[in-house]
């Protein structure tokens, strides 16, 4: 596999749509559910950890759609898209990594929050070092912790054992019968 070391929004964006890595590979969301413009960083032996190291950013603007309804005439970033954005990096590690199937976020072990996105920020950067990857089955597994910091170097969002995972056997049946969905 050919693994680059950054990428771009369009690069990001042809993951979502499962051209990047394939079809049958994790996929990040689209716009404007998608949390990140750019991978500065992302590699398999750097950070805290020396398990994997990937290193974002999101550009900030007034125009951002949460900001029209997260809070009115008090805009700010919902910490849960903060913390999503996160998810989203890991995930697309364990896909970038040669993981197949497809993502989802399974839990995180510790969140705080001591401070917030506004729309006068211009950019985040996310920060995930990898701790930990579990082959199990037909199942990859990952651990991370990660911060989230403002363009003034404020790291507002800490959060340890961030916890992804790829599966094969998940299914959508499209309504039809919710006991078929696997997971």
């Amino acid at each position: 596999m050919n693994q680059k070391s950054s990428y771009t929004n369009e690069d990001l964006i042809k993951s979502g749509n499962g051209l990047l890595f394939g079809p049958t590979t994790g996929k990040l969301p689209n716009p404007p559910m998608l949390m990140v413009d750019r991978i500065l960083e992302i590699n398999d032996s750097g950070g805290k950890f020396k398990k994997g190291k990937i290193l974002a950013e999101l550009d900030i603007n007034d125009e951002m759609w949460f900001f029209n309804c997260h809070f009115k005439n008090d805009p700010v970033m919902p910490g849960c898209l903060g913390l999503d954005g996160l998810w989203q990096l890991v995930g697309f590690f364990l896909t970038w990594s040669g993981g197949k199937g497809r993502g989802r976020a399974l839990g995180v072990g510790d969140v705080k929050f001591k401070g917030q996105i506004r729309p006068y920020h211009t950019k985040i950067t996310y920060s995930i070092d990898v701790k930990k990857l579990l082959h199990r089955n037909d199942q990859l597994m990952i651990w991370a912790d990660g911060t989230v910091t403002t363009n003034d170097n404020r790291t507002i969002y800490f959060t340890k054992n961030l916890q992804v995972g790829l599966f094969n056997n998940l299914t959508y049946d499209f309504g039809g019968d919710p006991s078929q969905d696997s997971f």
